[in-house]
Order: C-alpha cells, then structure tokens, then sequence
C-alpha cells in the first residue's frame, strides 16, 4: 500500500485532526485523492464533472491558513463530491438530465455554501438517477454507477454516484438526498453509511413543496463518526427552508458513548407491507440473532401502516408535478420514463387524492409512536433484494411478485420516510451473493443524535465480528475501465467547467 492509498483510507475526522496539527497538507490530500479518482472511477463512474484547478487552489489557500495557525472550519481542507442535484457555483451541474446537459450554475445551494464555509474543498460532482428518480444511478447523461462490489451491478440511488466514492475512497466527504430512500438504500448496496435527518435539520433550499418534508439532503460517510461531522457542518435554521430550525449543530460531531446492553431493539422484516426477498429475511434474521446478546431487549415487533404506498405514491407525485410541469408542457419525450411517469400520475391525481394522502401520513406518523414508545430504536433490512444488475432500470419482482411502479421495491425505506422520523443504513456484513448488506436504524421522532450514538455502538460492536463488520470492495479489481457503463450516453461528450472534456464521455 503507497502513503497515498493509506492517507485517503483514513476517515474525515482523522485527516481533519491532521490537517490542524499540520502533519498534512490539504494539497497533498488533494493530490491523493485525485489520484484515487483517476486510477478507479473509470472501473465505477461514480464521479462525473470536476473542478481540479480550482480545488487545487483553494486547497493551497487551505495550507497557507492551516500554517499560520488561522482558525479552521470543521471540514477544513477536506476534498468534498457534491451529489450532482445540488447546484455548485461554476461547476457543471446537471441534474442527470439531458435537458440540463450545459448547465452551470452562478451560485451554491445552501447545503454546498456551509459545506465551503467550514473548509471543505469542491473538487467533483457524483452521478445520479436522471433528476434523482429511481434507486439505480444510471442516466442519459453521464451513463451508469456501477457497484464497487461487482461493477456489472447496481450502486443504488439517487446518491449512487456519492456512494461509491465512498466505498472507494475517492472522497472523504460526499453529499446526498433522500425522498423514498436515496441516502439509504446506495449506502446499503455500498457498504457505507447514509443517515436521513429529521426534515429541516439540514436546510434542504431547492425543495419546491417547502412545507412538505418528506425530501430532505444529509450527509454519507464510510462510518458513522465520518457522516456526522458532515452532519454538524450543515444543519441548523435557514431561512431558505421553512422546515429548518435552530439546533446545537456543533453536537454532532461529538457523539455521546451508548451501552448497547442497555438498547431496547424492535425489529422488523417488512413492516408488515413490504415485500422482501426470502434470502434477505433469513439473513436479516440471522443479524438479529446475532445483535441479541448484545443488547437488553431484541424483538420483533408488528405495524400496521395503513395504505402507506398509495400515501407515498401521491406525495411523491405531488413534488414531481411541482418541478416538471413546465418541462412536460414544452416536450413530455425530453423526460425519461422514469420522470415522465411520475410526472403523469400526479397530474392525473385530484385534491381529493391529495387531502386524503396528507391525512393518511399523518396516521400513519402516529401509529408509528406506539413502537418508539416500547423500543429505543426499530430496525429492519435496508433494501429487499441484493443488487441486481444497472442495466435492469429498477426491481420488477420480489420473490416472483411483480412491482407496480419502478419505486415500490423501496417500499423498506420510503414507509419510513412517511414517519418522518431519522433513520439510517449501517453496513452490516454481506449477504449470500457476496454484496454489501445494510440494518435500517429508525430512531425516535427528531432523535437524531440518538440514532447516530446508537449506529456508532452497532458499528463499533460489529466491527469485533467478521461477520458483521462493515465490508471493503477489492480495488485491485477496479483498474481497468469499464466503457458498457457509458453504453446509456445519448449525446456528444461533456466539458467541465474548465472547458476540459471529461474523459471517456463520447457516445456509444
């Protein structure tokens, strides 16, 4: 193993503590994990438009301020990927859409803005679904994600792209979102960590329906203690989303020590709505067998949601209206089926439709208080199936049961966004096939710290046991290019904010 390949291992809060102390240089991490890049992501393609000049630049600033003793932001010197969802002032972002194909915008989100503002470095945009609809990165753009793991397979999504950076150490901080499980369900097929915040907690600025929380942005990492440092350089009141408030942000970064054997654990395969592969439930079953000497109560424990999937289907519907009807007026064929589907199933909804949704989710959320009452904490499996291949568009049957809609095999998480309550993937082993496995930790209502102490005392249990400590792909299998995850390109190549082509972006 080269210094370089050792350096970007390291998790955030350890190479921020050396960046302070001066024992690196943010150039000489920059540098690593250029090199990281350009050596594995043409295996994955997790990361598409890149800013390396400037980031070399601001990480030369970073230096000069570090030396003479200046004080630093949390994220100071970090090398940061932004999903690309999230606008970055002078940096291609396109939404994975071909009608945003040139679009570089003139200022920040507010979630890149604090991400700067403590000292993170931009250096690349990460690959998405096409306008972040779907659990399968791929899109007419930039192409597909394919998995660290095994690239003929799937990374997840929407924050595929940011997911597999991670797993392969691209990046130490990347961004993303989550309606129906898009921070959760790429960190579970990766073998990372996704946290989905309580709505508001970080202000999420581009969400059209402003009072609507079930689409929220939040942080990755490759362990726990990573992801709320990015969680503690970003949340807290805005102005921009009326779902934000004030919080002691700073806490995040610091969280308090959990004694498992005192964590009352409820545990679910399904929901009681969910279809989930047969190998998945025993495996799941087998990871409670396991947890349960661990903690004091591990149990299951039985919901009834109601109609939480036609809830979900309208509220989705409702957000995509809101975003795409202009763009269908103009041309319905510039959509992909994805986006377009989703487009015409909210316009052919009614107020009625909407009322009752709204009120389903509220009963829905209050059902669900009864558990937390009882348990600290509900898992469940993160996904259903295991990744299945990139070029299959999403999960069309689960145990031989065909899927409705192309979003329904993610029934396991967005039934959780519903309650509103935070949850999180935490890598737990693999499954059957060799693949990265995910545990679904929900945590009580706005019970964020709590839900990431106890993720931290899971991960740190299980990394004592072979079995359950959280896997790392094989990169020595990641160092020839793979160009059928490009084969979905429908247009000339993409140049970067430079001007420079990006590499093996040509059609095929």
């Amino acid at each position: 193993m080269s210094d370089h390949d050792e350096l970007v291992a390291r998790n955030a809060v350890e190479l921020r503590r050396m960046i302070g102390a001066k024992e690196i240089s943010p150039v000489e991490l920059l540098d690593a994990c250029i090199e990281r890049i350009e050596a594995i992501n043409p295996a994955v393609n997790a990361i598409t438009a890149t800013c390396y000049d400037d980031a070399r630049k601001a990480a030369k600033a970073a230096e000069r301020k570090a030396l003479n003793g200046e004080p630093l932001g949390l994220l100071h010197g970090l090398p940061l990927g932004v999903k690309d969802l999230e606008d970055t002032a002078g940096l291609l972002t396109t939404y994975g859409s071909p009608m945003s194909r040139g679009h570089v915008p003139s200022r920040d989100v507010v979630l890149v803005e604090r991400l700067r503002a403590a000292g993170a470095i931009l250096v690349a945009k990460t690959n998405v679904p096409e306008l972040g609809a779907g659990a399968n990165t791929r899109n007419p753009v930039w192409g597909a994600t394919g998995n660290p793991f095994n690239t003929e397979l799937n990374a997840g999504g929407s924050s595929g792209g940011s997911a597999a950076a991670l797993a392969c150490d691209m990046l130490p901080v990347c961004t993303g979102s989550d309606t129906g499980g898009s921070l959760r369900i790429p960190a579970s097929k990766c073998g990372v960590v996704g946290f989905r915040p309580s709505a508001g907690l970080v202000p999420n600025a581009r969400r059209l329906l402003g009072w609507t929380p079930i689409s929220v942005v939040g942080p990755m990492g490759r362990d726990v203690e990573e992801t709320a440092l990015q969680l503690a350089a970003t949340a807290g009141l805005s102005t921009s989303d009326p779902l934000s408030y004030e919080v002691d942000a700073a806490g995040f970064s610091a969280i308090p020590p959990l004694d498992l054997a005192t964590l009352r654990v409820g545990y679910t395969e399904d929901f009681g709505c969910c279809d989930v592969d047969d190998g998945i439930r025993a495996l799941f079953r087998s990871r409670m067998a396991a947890l349960a000497p661990m903690v004091q109560t591990c149990e299951p424990v039985q919901f009834d949601l109601g109609d939480a999937h036609r809830a979900f289907d309208v509220i989705r519907a409702e957000s995509f209206v809101a975003g795409l009807r202009d763009a269908y007026a103009r041309d319905p064929s510039a959509l992909g089926p994805n986006t377009r589907a989703n487009y015409e199933m909210g316009a052919a909804m009614t107020l009625a439709d909407s009322a009752w949704a709204q009120a389903e989710q509220t009963r829905i959320y209050r059902r669900f208080q009864s558990a937390l009452e009882r348990y600290d904490v509900i898992l469940s499996p993160t996904t259903p199936v295991s990744p299945f291949p990139w070029r299959e568009l999403y999960a069309a049957q689960i145990n031989g049961r065909a899927q409705e809609n192309y979003y329904r095999w993610l029934a396991l998480t967005y039934v959780v966004t519903l309650t509103t309550h935070p949850a999180l993937s935490l890598p737990c082993g693999v499954d059957d096939a060799g693949m990265p496995f995910g545990l679904q930790i929900v945590g009580p209502f706005h019970g964020d710290l709590k839900t990431l102490a106890v993720a931290r005392a899971m991960e740190q249990a299980f990394e004592r046991h072979t079995a359950l400590r959280r896997p790392r792909p094989d990169l020595s299998r990641l160092t020839q290019p793979n160009p059928a995850l490009k084969s979905i390109v429908t247009a000339p190549p993409i140049f970067d904010s430079t001007g420079e082509i990006q590499a093996g972006m040509s059609s095929v």
